[in-house]
This record gives C-alpha cells, structure tokens and sequence, in this order.
C-alpha cells in the first residue's frame, strides 16, 4: 500500500504577522477635577503586527505565536 501523505503549507512571515496583533495602550487627558488633578481614560487598541517586526513565528493549529525583533511574544489566541 502506497501512503499519501500532504505536507501541511508552510506559514510564511507575512502570514502569521496578518493573524497577530499588538495590544497599545493610550491615555487621554479629559479634564482636571475640583483638585487640579487630571482626568484620565486609558484605552487600549489592537495594532496589528508588521513584516518587519517578526523575528520568528510558529503556528500551533489553533493559534500562532509570533516572536517579535523587540523581544515580545504575542499570540493570535483568544
């Protein structure tokens, strides 16, 4: 019996970089109080991954770990 076996496609960087995002948080000045203090709100958004960022990456099936070239490792899980 022959066996055919297919060789799952190989991710490439561009790829997993598309299927991670980056969480970035900001802060937004909104107004003083009665104290003089600041009002604050920090907001946090999902920057996705760029090419050049990707030092290594690895696709688990389910999710993909992304390895980043400032040292941050990010994942495409939920």
């Amino acid at each position: 019996m022959a066996e055919t076996t297919k060789d799952p496609k190989e991710m490439t960087a561009a790829e997993a970089a598309k299927r991670v995002k980056r969480p970035v948080t900001t802060t937004e000045v909104l107004g003083k109080d009665e104290q003089g203090q600041p009002i604050t709100r920090a907001t946090t958004k999902l920057v996705p991954v760029t090419v050049a960022e990707v030092l290594s990456f690895k696709d688990y099936g389910s999710h993909v770990v992304v390895v980043t070239t400032d040292g941050q490792k990010l994942t495409s899980a939920e």
